[in-house]
């Protein structure tokens, strides 16, 4: 996730606070991960300092003081090239799973077991998606976000169903 671009892409709309900028990050990304105050705060210190945001005002209106940014000119350029790249493929596997079922290998423990758990929990990972995403009032983000996760889910499944099929060529290998 690019904390960065998208506290400046919340920005474009109009002058916000921190706490208005971490709400809105949590509600608008429904599904990842909340984003701590104070990652917002620092990032919006680090945009400030690049001359990315500037402070627009300074509120106190009888509780704590309430700063309020707003994109400069240099930060709307630098969101407009952030939102005109290609995010490109990872390049490497950096997946867990991939990691957990060659290490059982090696180690001579159960990997068709790793994968029988694993294949459990997706499962029931995405009947809970698949219940929340079509329930009444799901708003369009969080269904986004649920299909997001699904189709991810989902080659995962393929991919676990395909190293089913190859753990003796490598646990072959593997031994050697």
């Amino acid at each position: 996730m690019s904390t960065p671009q998208i506290l400046l892409a919340l920005l474009a709309e109009r002058p916000k606070h921190g706490y208005e900028l971490k709400r809105e990050h949590d509600e608008r990304l429904p599904g990842a991960k909340p984003l701590p105050y104070g990652q917002v705060y620092s990032t919006l210190q680090r945009l400030g300092r690049d001359g990315l945001v500037a402070v627009s005002e300074v509120n106190r209106d009888g509780g704590p003081e309430r700063t309020l940014y707003e994109l400069t000119p240099k930060g709307t350029e630098r969101l407009r090239a952030w939102l005109a790249e290609t995010e490109p493929p990872l390049p490497h596997i950096t997946g867990a799973l991939f990691s957990r079922v060659v290490m059982a290998l090696l180690l001579g423990g159960d990997a068709r077991a790793v994968l029988d758990r694993q294949r459990a929990a997706h499962l029931e990972r995405m009947r809970e998606l698949t219940r929340a995403k079509t329930a009444t009032e799901t708003p369009a983000a969080e269904a986004l976000a649920a299909d997001y996760v699904l189709f991810h889910l989902d080659a995962d499944l393929r991919w676990m169903e395909l190293a089913a099929h190859r753990l003796t060529d490598l646990t072959k290998e593997i031994s050697r």
